[in-house]
Parts: structure tokens; C-alpha cells; sequence
């Protein structure tokens, strides 16, 4: 299951900068959800608050933080109006009906609660079989106003540096570099010698660009590797 991270990843960076903030707009006491929480990086950040965590626990290959709420995410058995605040990263690909899950949120969160929403646009497949989607602004937009917030922001999570350091890290962990791939004998040996070339200059372009976005975000040419979201249940 190619996942491809780590080093040189300004998008986690930029992720938890964006749950950073979400932290900082949370007032001491009020309650917030950690919906598809995993393993519950972002427990810190809410220390302040008092933090719940739901989630299915349907991979088996993957580490859970033992979550409050063990469930399917359209039906978290909570009441109605409970959250001041709802965390949503990196799961609603996973969402077989995410219009489902983000109506349940809407449920669960408070009158002028928000929900901070993240999500891949260009990303490989991952934690298999359970990757169903991948997120337009307008299919955010849509899904989000259709079950009943009101959207305040969408915004690139990253800069294009960043999701060409990506695709260059995709390159340099999958481009093939056997002399079987291209056909054998020395033409084979030559374009797999040519791969490997590629493989190491891609890792090293991939770390110059993640360190590139984190200086010099550019938006509005290219294309993100995520969206993010900020949404409000009205009042």
C-alpha cells in the first residue's frame, strides 16, 4: 500500500497548521469531535478543550488511538447539537457516502459550531480497499452547503511546489528500473540505468520543492494536492 510522506512533506506541514488554527478558534471547555480521528495526532492541540474521537477502525494494517465512539461515521452515537467544533481531515475520501457522514456532523455539531474539513484532490490510492474519492472544490462545496453548513472558506492546502514535490516522490518510489520493465538485453540496461538516474534526482528535487512550497506558497496555478474547508452550522 504505496503511501508516499515523510521527509519533505510540506503538506503535513501545512495540515497541521491549518488544525493549528482550528485549536486556537476552540475556547477553553467547549467540546470537540475528532470524527476518523486514526491515531489522534492532533490530541495536543486541543488540550484546552475537552476532545472526543470517533472512528471505525476498518483497516487492519493501520494504528488506531482507541477512539471514544468505535462506529460508522453516519451514525455517531451522540445527541443532537453536542459539538462546538468537528474535525474532518483526510477521511472523506475514505467515506463511501461521505453526503451520509457529513449530514451526521451536521447533526452532532452545535448551532454556529464549525467544521474543519480537509481532503486529497491528487493523491495515489491508499489504505485499500477503503479510498473511494477524490475532492474538487466544487464537490466540497456542494457536499458541505448540501448538508446544511454554511461554507466560509475553501482553500489549497498546499502550494503547486508542494504537489510537484509529491508527484517527484511518487517518481522516485515507483518508476520502474529493472531492465526486464523496458524489454532487456542493452537497451533495457540502458533505460533502467536512465530510471535509476531519475529516481535519485526526483528524491532530491522532491525535498528542494517541499521546501520550496513551505517558502514561497503559489496558488491559483497548477493545482493543490488538498482542499481544505471551514464551515459553520448556522445559528
Amino acid at each position: 500500500m504505496p503511501v508516499y510522506g515523510g521527509r519533505g512533506n510540506s503538506s503535513r506541514v501545512y495540515l497541521h497548521r491549518f488544525v493549528e488554527r482550528a485549536g486556537r478558534a476552540v475556547e477553553p471547555g467547549q467540546l470537540v469531535l475528532d470524527a476518523g480521528a486514526g491515531r489522534a495526532p492532533y490530541r495536543g492541540l486541543f488540550a484546552h478543550a475537552r476532545y472526543e474521537t470517533a472512528d471505525f477502525l476498518a483497516v487492519k494494517q493501520k494504528k488506531y488511538a482507541e477512539p471514544d465512539y468505535v462506529c460508522d461515521l453516519s451514525a455517531i452515537p451522540v445527541e443532537d447539537s453536542r459539538y462546538h467544533h468537528v474535525l474532518l481531515t483526510q477521511v472523506l475520501e475514505h467515506l463511501p457516502e461521505p453526503a451520509k457522514v457529513l449530514a451526521e456532523l451536521h447533526r452532532v455539531a452545535r448551532p454556529g459550531g464549525t467544521l474543519w474539513l480537509s481532503a486529497p484532490f491528487f493523491y495515489v490510492v491508499h489504505e485499500r480497499p477503503y479510498d473511494f474519492y477524490r475532492y474538487t472544490p466544487f464537490g466540497l462545496r456542494h457536499l458541505v452547503e448540501g448538508a446544511g453548513f454554511e461554507v466560509e472558506e475553501i482553500d489549497w492546502l498546499e502550494g503547486y511546489l508542494g504537489t510537484l514535490s509529491y508527484q517527484a516522490r511518487v517518481m522516485s518510489k515507483a518508476l520502474p528500473a529493472a531492465r526486464g520493465d523496458y524489454g532487456g538485453g542493452l537497451k533495457g540496461l540502458a533505460l533502467a540505468t536512465t530510471a535509476k538516474i531519475a529516481k535519485a534526482a526526483a528524491r532530491r528535487a522532491a525535498d528542494a520543492l517541499a521546501k520550496l512550497d513551505l517558502r514561497y506558497k503559489i496558488v491559483g496555478k497548477g493545482m493543490p494536492k488538498n482542499y481544505t474547508v471551514l464551515a459553520r452550522k448556522p445559528s
